[in-house]
């Protein structure tokens, strides 16, 4: 294996930047390529590829170097530096994405669903013995309570004297009161962590299921494969699927899961930029819209393409978090359908493929 090449002019800026560091830590170790990846059992021409920027290491390679580096030079990285590292790493994946790359994106967001999941049920538990704790307060004072009644109704003399002697009935009234008032408190937190913990847990099972898609349908290196519906009407020009929604990791991962069928993914992050593609094209076969986004929201942008005469007839299909569907809302803004997120991608890629034969079909019918 040769010397690095230059990085080449034509390189996005976020995977120069990721190469150049890169390149700084690797020239610490003082071996060559070929050497490093035997003796980490990586393929040379791959590591060489991360290198010179035309791939993206898995961030895990670039733990593995900073682990070397630190046992050659007897140091371990500083965080400012972790935190630069992992900071291009970031912007590299986002400014070339791909199947790989969305599955990471959908790893990390399982793994922070996962610890919501474990944190919501370590405090449920620690909610449930304060609880219980207070529940046995209460009952020992009730007890004490109709202790005390039961005296004063059959000696009143001595029930004063006790009354004297001991904590007066008003001040274990109280004491009751304020702790059946922090018990409710309490019941009304365990409802809200159970719920919390039962989102994470559905978030945790359709992310899963996206991750599987991913990597039952990603296209190797050779190619990308047929969507169902590419081929009956093989040798026509497939049509475009317009996503909009502001958050680029949503972005990634939606275009990872649609973009197997074989069509073309316009990804625009607002309203703004939606309505601008539609002005440069007017084909698509289908609208998957964001309805929670700033300035412009999803109702406010479907209003103005149904406005339009030649994009009023494109199907809408809103994306909503979970529990904020508003569907009269959506049905009269010219939505046709709506899909909860964490996205099931079967479901998603199931319903683009009856709006793509639909548009194809009416375009073999209009030849």
């Amino acid at each position: 294996m040769g010397e690095l090449r230059p990085l080449s002019p034509e390189l996005p800026r976020a995977s120069r930047e990721l190469a150049q560091a890169l390149r700084e830590l690797f020239d610490g170790l003082a071996v060559s390529v070929r050497r490093y990846a035997a003796r980490r059992s990586r393929d040379a021409g791959t590591f060489s590829r991360y290198l010179n920027g035309t791939r993206v290491p898995p961030w895990e390679v670039i733990c593995d170097l900073l682990t070397d580096l630190a046992a050659h030079r007897g140091a371990a990285a500083r965080p400012e530096t972790m935190r630069l590292l992992r900071t291009l790493h970031t912007n590299a994946v986002r400014a070339n994405p791909s199947p790989k790359h969305g599955v990471a994106v959908l790893e990390t967001q399982l793994a922070e669903a996962d610890r919501e999941s474990r944190l919501s049920k370590t405090h449920r538990d620690a909610l449930g013995e304060a609880l219980l704790d207070r529940e046995h307060r209460i009952a020992d004072l009730e007890v004490r309570l109709n202790q005390l009644e039961v005296d004063w109704g059959a000696e009143r003399a001595r029930a004063e004297a006790l009354t004297r002697a001991g904590p007066g009935t008003e001040d274990l009234l109280r004491e009751r009161d304020e702790l059946k008032a922090e018990v409710e408190r309490l019941r009304s937190e365990v409802r809200e962590t159970d719920l919390r913990r039962a989102q994470a847990e559905e978030r945790c099972s359709l992310l899963e299921r996206q991750l599987r898609a991913l990597e039952e349908t990603a296209p190797d290196e050779e190619g990308p494969l047929a969507g169902p519906a590419a081929g009956a009407f093989r040798g026509q020009r497939m049509p475009r699927v317009l996503l909009v929604d502001d958050q680029a990791d949503n972005r990634m991962a939606l275009t990872a899961v649609l973009e197997t069928l074989d069509q073309e993914i316009v990804a625009v992050s607002s309203g703004r930029e939606a309505l601008k593609a539609l002005l440069d094209h007017d084909d698509f076969a289908v609208i998957l819209l964001d309805v929670q986004m700033p300035g412009m929201d999803g109702y406010e942008t479907a209003a103005h393409i149904k406005r339009r005469h030649r994009n009023r007839d494109i199907p809408l299909i809103f994306l909503t978090a979970m529990g904020t569907v508003d569907s009269a809302r959506g049905y009269a803004a010219g939505g046709v359908d709506s899909i909860g997120k964490p996205v099931d991608p079967w479901a998603l890629r199931a319903k683009v493929d009856v709006f793509t034969r639909i548009h194809l079909e009416r375009l073999h019918r209009g030849r």
